[in-house]
């Protein structure tokens, strides 16, 4: 079955309707611009290839505009699902049974695995219906124009597997597979999705179908050791929390959505990359099932750094009300 009929049949089996890529459409424009300029015979009859001008209106005003909307609109909702999903493993006492009640998802693990793995299958398949479009597009135009756009897009934040959510997930689902469920065996979310642990360095890699592979180091660029209370910056880094508020010249106490907007990620230098940062909570989890002495360590580290730095704070505002 060839892949645009499986991806119509996937969008069309979804019992709520959810935001696509319009893989025909994109396609039919494909056509269109290959008809526009396809290949002429020169005057002496050889075969001459004519392909797609740099500036073409087809393309620059129909194709990439269509497609960066729709990449748009699959990660809001991939992005917006995932986090309602998290919030409900994540609440406790109250709030969590409230949420069950409401009718939102029913109260237990396999239903979580469940609800996680439609999302991963969402996120994956519009993540490979990108991939098909665009090399589709430099196959007709000769081209490298349809890489350059992915790596626009992903600068742009439109990139679903950069998303810290799928990396949350991955987590989640580590996480529920450890925990014994009286119910039986918990159906599987992601084929060989596993934590690894190589001299000392912690990574999340996960074999995805259709040659789609996730590997996610775990290793903070800026203390070089696994990542601590992880946060994921919007440009898609991960760093200790600790680490990302003394990259953003602020304190804990300020924390990240205090940080200017001038102030860049440390590793790929892109700026107003804190604002809108995510933190990881079920990679926490994960990290401090899967390497508890370290975790351990790491926290009284931190404890006393917190305490300095809510200290020092406190202490300058206090100087401040008083006039000192």
């Amino acid at each position: 079955m060839k892949f645009c009929k499986k991806y119509q049949e996937y969008m069309q089996g979804q019992e709520k309707k959810l935001p696509g890529v319009g893989f025909k459409k994109l396609k039919k424009i494909l056509k269109k611009c290959r008809r526009d300029f396809q290949s002429k015979k020169d005057v002496n009859g050889v075969l001459a290839i004519q392909t797609c001008p740099q500036h073409c209106p087809v393309c620059d005003g129909t194709f990439f505009p269509s497609l960066l909307k729709e990449m748009s609109d699959v990660v809001g909702c991939f992005n917006e699902r995932a986090q309602k999903l998290l919030e409900l493993h994540l609440a406790s006492g109250f709030r969590k049974y409230f949420i069950w009640f409401k009718g939102k998802l029913q109260g237990s693990h396999v239903a979580l695995i469940e609800e996680g793995k439609d999302l991963v299958n969402y996120a994956l398949i519009n993540a490979i219906a990108i991939r098909k479009i665009l090399k589709k597009y430099d196959k007709v135009h000769y081209s490298k124009q349809g890489q350059a756009f992915r790596s626009q897009a992903q600068s742009m934040h439109m990139e679903i597997l950069q998303s810290p959510w799928l990396c949350e997930l991955m987590a989640f689902h580590i996480n529920l597979r450890e925990t014994k469920v009286k119910s039986g065996k918990t159906p599987a979310l992601f084929e060989g999705c596993h934590l690894t642990v190589n001299d000392g360095k912690p990574s999340l890699s996960c074999e995805l179908f259709d040659s789609v592979k996730l590997d996610i180091e775990l290793t903070c660029s800026i203390c070089l050791d696994t990542v601590f209370d992880p946060v994921c910056l919007t440009c898609g880094h991960i760093f200790c929390y600790m680490c990302a508020c003394s990259a953003a010249s602020v304190t804990i106490v300020d924390r990240l959505k205090a940080a200017e907007r001038k102030e860049k990620c440390p590793l790929c230098r892109e700026a107003g990359v804190y604002e809108g940062a995510v933190h990881l909570d079920e990679l926490s989890i994960l990290l401090r099932r899967s390497c508890h002495e370290h975790w351990e360590q790491r926290l009284k580290t931190e404890r006393v750094e917190r305490v300095r730095q809510a200290k020092e704070h406190w202490e300058s505002q206090c100087r401040a009300f008083i006039g000192a």
